[in-house]
């Protein structure tokens, strides 16, 4: 099946932007939505105040044409008691948290297919054993969650938030999801993980790395904390011990992995998920750490001596969430969509192809010959050969045959990059591909700002990424747990 991308010709335009990425990850862009309530002033002096104005703060993410505002200071105990609850039943907010766990849920399940996923589940259970089954493995449930968090980033398919520059839900659904799984209610798994995110997310907005870094795996981890520490039954001043436990160990990840082609990247959100686990064991047990810790971390490992300008409590930034119609860096998506739509109008053997795009793309996904999958997800050539030879660019685009399959050499070589100038000088994003002289332009795809995915179109995708795990009765079962509260045993096998 192929997965509809929306595409918008030549005479559009793209009204995310072209934002800025740090170290392969940020400035994504975001999702839109509906407004929300307005947020709240948050300084480091005292508690935020709603409702006050800011000449500090700096406009923040669209939604609905308004503005959210930012303020100085990060006061995570005001945006934990505020959260903690989790949205409304039923609510808009409600239905993308669930959303956010069923696309986790789909590319993790994909994750776990690929041989080394399954055999890091395998060389855990050695030291972690217990009651959670994945890829063969028997897992205690937080080195699960922590499994199932590199599982999900693996073909690089999953949520992102522009705002925190990053992926917050990448070890925080995991701890739902297998709480889920273990018992736990809806109302509470949707409450944790929001939680979780919304931690996380503001986190993020904090957390501005420097060259050579790596956002993934870090911030996370206070994320996963309040996820965890929730779970486990604590209340707003227990989440927070929970938290300022991680946000005064904090680490810092780097980008040599990818720089080199290797793919132990995907083990920093695992990283995260433990860290957070024990915060909260320990945060149960009674532990506790400075309120300062995060501000302290961002200054010693950052140079950050400025207050962070983050979202304060009553902006729920999940729902401004994006989900990726395609996995790989959402940058060669334009590419892909263009590849796709191309597909049937031309040749399987071309003779040239070409393809021109803004100059950012071409900074960041540039690789050529990739010989690794997370090399291949950060390469606009070879997008375009898989979605040309496979008509998708979906995870069969980064496992072991795909990259040893000649056809996909063969074309990925014949990909001629080029800039758009005119795309660059405008800071606008998409792509034009060129195959033997026909072109598609495509300067919009699904999970841009002014075209969220759709439910439908997020269960599609959870059916194109889960099926051959789950089958077909299997992502119906999965489907109904996590958006009808059905029973989820059985949301691994």
């Amino acid at each position: 099946m192929v997965w509809p991308v929306h595409p918008v010709r030549a005479a559009g335009a793209d009204p995310g932007g072209a934002g800025g990425r740090l170290q392969g990850r940020a400035g994504e862009p975001g999702m839109g939505g509906r407004a929300a309530a307005a947020p709240r002033r948050c300084d480091a002096a005292g508690p935020c105040r709603a409702g006050a104005a800011d000449g500090a703060g700096t406009p923040g993410l669209a939604r609905g044409g308004a503005a959210v505002r930012r303020s100085r200071g990060l006061i995570l105990q005001d945006v934990i008691g505020w959260a903690l609850p989790g949205p409304p039943a039923g609510s808009a907010t409600a239905r993308k948290a669930r959303l956010l766990l069923l696309d986790s849920l789909g590319c993790a399940l994909a994750g776990l297919r690929h041989p080394r996923v399954a055999a890091f589940a395998r060389a855990m259970q050695a030291a972690f054993p217990g009651d959670v089954t994945l890829a063969g493995a028997r897992l205690a449930p937080g080195v699960a969650a922590a499994v199932l968090s590199t599982a999900t980033c693996w073909d690089e398919a999953n949520e992102g938030l522009a705002i925190a520059h990053g992926r917050p839900a990448l070890p925080v659904a995991p701890l739902a999801l297998v709480a889920r799984a273990r018992g736990a209610s809806a109302h509470d798994t949707v409450a944790a993980f929001a939680l979780g995110y919304e931690v996380a997310a503001r986190a993020g907005e904090a957390w501005r790395i420097k060259p050579g870094m790596h956002v993934d795996g870090s911030w996370h981890g206070l994320g996963a904390a309040a996820c965890a520490a929730r779970l486990a039954g604590l209340g707003a001043g227990g989440v927070a011990r929970a938290v300022r436990l991680v946000a005064c160990q904090v680490p810092f990840s780097l980008y040599a992995p990818i720089a080199a082609g290797m793919d132990g990247r995907n083990s920093y959100p695992a990283h995260a998920a433990l860290l957070g686990s024990m915060a909260a064991a320990a945060a149960v047990a009674g532990m506790d750490a400075p309120e300062d810790g995060f501000a302290q971390a961002r200054r010693i490992a950052l140079g950050h001596d400025e207050q962070a300008v983050t979202t304060g409590p009553g902006t729920w930034l999940l729902e401004h969430a994006y989900l990726k119609p395609f996995a790989g860096v959402r940058h060669a998506h334009y590419a892909a969509a263009a590849a796709i739509a191309l597909r049937d109008r031309v040749s399987a053997t071309p003779q040239r192809v070409v393809l021109s795009t803004y100059a950012e793309a071409l900074r960041y996904a540039g690789n050529r010959a990739p010989r690794a999958a997370i090399a291949a997800q950060f390469s606009l050539s070879w997008a375009v050969a898989a979605a040309l030879v496979q008509g998708d660019l979906g995870p069969a685009a980064y496992t072991d045959a795909a990259l040893d399959d000649p056809r996909l050499r063969a074309l990925e070589v014949k990909v001629e990059l080029v800039e758009d100038s005119a795309l660059t000088a405008i800071g606008k994003r998409g792509a034009t591909l060129t195959v033997d002289g026909e072109s598609e332009t495509v300067t919009g795809v699904t999970g841009d700002p002014d075209r969220p995915m759709t439910e439908a179109e997020a269960i599609a995708k959870f059916a194109r990424f889960a099926g051959p795990t789950l089958g077909e009765a299997g992502v119906a079962r999965a489907v109904a747990a996590l958006l009808h509260d059905a029973p989820a045993e059985s949301l691994f096998a």
